[in-house]
């Protein structure tokens, strides 16, 4: 009974959604999803962020002006003494950075640059494999509901028929329990091919910022075939290929140049820095309106910046170990997606293109004879346990072929198919 209230109720909302579905092929849904998704937009500001780094990187410290006045003459009895018989001195005075740290740390504010446009390249590549698994999620697990939902309907009506028939006394009443098992069974398998739909929809939904459900819709319908009949190079050329532009990888490699661009400056650090500047006197030096030249350097005596340079050097050494673990996790990934999808391709090709229509034409013989009662009603629900389960299979292999193949895709980060 439960399974009959929650397929009536997956009927209403099926009926209710279908009016704010929105039908978008998968360049429409790419194209919304680069121009709305709040993820993307938010991590094009570390771009922005990393170039104003640079440019405060450039900017040097302001110079320091003082002033001193006479605030009392108790020799004149007097306050604010400052005019020409009076005391008054001035002085500025600019840092000067010596060792070039100041074009080290520009050179360093440079280098995040690229790792942030390459953190970007990355989380666009990883959201986009997100949108095509659900979008071509949903589109196979639609093909599961509409298939079932033909064979409900067809079932369905031959339990009408029988209920008459078993009510005269026809029949036995058997027949018509054993036909009500085959569509209860049929419809828990569509409850829960429609939660795996609404799930993906909504993953859409997040991805593209709209706020309809997406209804794939793929009108070239030879697509299959570029996935089950492409030649892909094998393994260490991909592994090649990855290495050279696989955004993750380059990341590593850039953050180990950064750092090292962190060390020298680092090094550099300890290297003291000179205070000069220029003063004015009144009257209180040597001589009276005396102008003097200031220079000021820290003795390096206990700060020599050892802490931060050893800080960067374990950064870097740390980092190249975290760039050859990226490498050997991709050549598992690319090894493991590479076998994944031949073995997806050759399943597929084993069984050829045409079984759907094998599959309608023999389902249409075996309604029509069961009809007539030309085979068994044991003979019927073991037919249609079969053949409920080969299509299943056959969607859920269409759909992991193209799965995988967009895996590899991903890994790879180069568009294979």
């Amino acid at each position: 009974m439960r399974t009959i209230t929650a397929y009536i109720f997956l009927i209403i909302v099926t009926h209710s959604l279908a009016f704010s579905q929105k039908n978008l092929s998968l360049d429409d849904c790419e194209s919304i999803f680069r121009q709305n998704n709040l993820l993307l937009l938010a991590e094009q500001y570390n771009i922005k962020i990393a170039n104003a780094n640079v440019i405060q990187a450039k900017i040097w410290e302001l110079p320091v002006v003082s002033v001193e006045l006479n605030a009392i003459n108790p020799q004149d009895n007097r306050v604010f003494d400052i005019g020409e018989q009076g005391q008054k001195s001035f002085a500025i005075q600019q840092l000067i950075y010596l060792g070039k740290k100041k074009k080290k740390e520009v050179d360093f504010a440079k280098s995040t640059i690229s790792i942030a446009e390459l953190q970007f390249e990355q989380l666009l590549r990883n959201l986009r494999y997100q949108l095509h698994y659900s979008f071509y999620t949903i589109y196979f697990e639609q093909q599961k509901v509409k298939g079932i939902e033909t064979q409900i309907a067809n079932i369905d009506t031959l339990i009408k028929a029988y209920s008459v028939q078993a009510q005269k006394r026809n029949i036995s009443m058997k027949d018509v329990v054993r036909l009500q098992s085959i569509s209860i069974d049929l419809k828990n398998n569509l409850i829960s091919f429609q939660k795996n739909i609404y799930q993906e929809q909504e993953n859409l939904k997040i991805l593209t910022g709209l706020s309809e459900s997406i209804n794939p819709i793929i009108e070239d319908f030879s697509f299959l075939n570029l996935y089950s009949q492409k030649l892909v190079p094998e393994t260490e050329f991909l592994l090649k290929t990855s290495l050279e532009i696989n955004p993750e990888y380059l990341s590593f490699l850039k953050i180990i140049d950064s750092q090292e661009l962190m060390l020298k400056w680092q090094k550099s650090l300890a290297t003291p820095d000179i205070t000069a500047g220029i003063s004015y006197d009144q009257r209180g030096g040597a001589f009276g309106n005396q102008i003097n030249l200031t220079l000021g350097i820290p003795i390096p005596l206990w700060n020599r910046n050892k802490g931060n340079i050893q800080v960067s050097e374990a950064q870097i050494a740390q980092s190249k170990l975290l760039k050859d673990q990226k490498k050997l996790e991709l050549e598992s990934q690319i090894a493991n997606a590479y076998k994944t999808w031949h073995l997806q391709k050759d399943q597929y090709n084993q069984i050829g293109l045409t079984i759907n229509e094998n599959f309608n034409e023999v389902l249409e013989g075996v309604l029509k004879n069961f009809k007539r009662q030309n085979i068994t009603i044991l003979e019927f629900t073991d037919f249609m346990e079969s053949y409920n389960l080969s299509i299943l299979q056959l969607n859920e292999m269409k759909k992991q072929l193209i799965l995988s193949s967009e895996s590899l895709n991903h890994i790879v980060n180069t568009n294979l198919f």
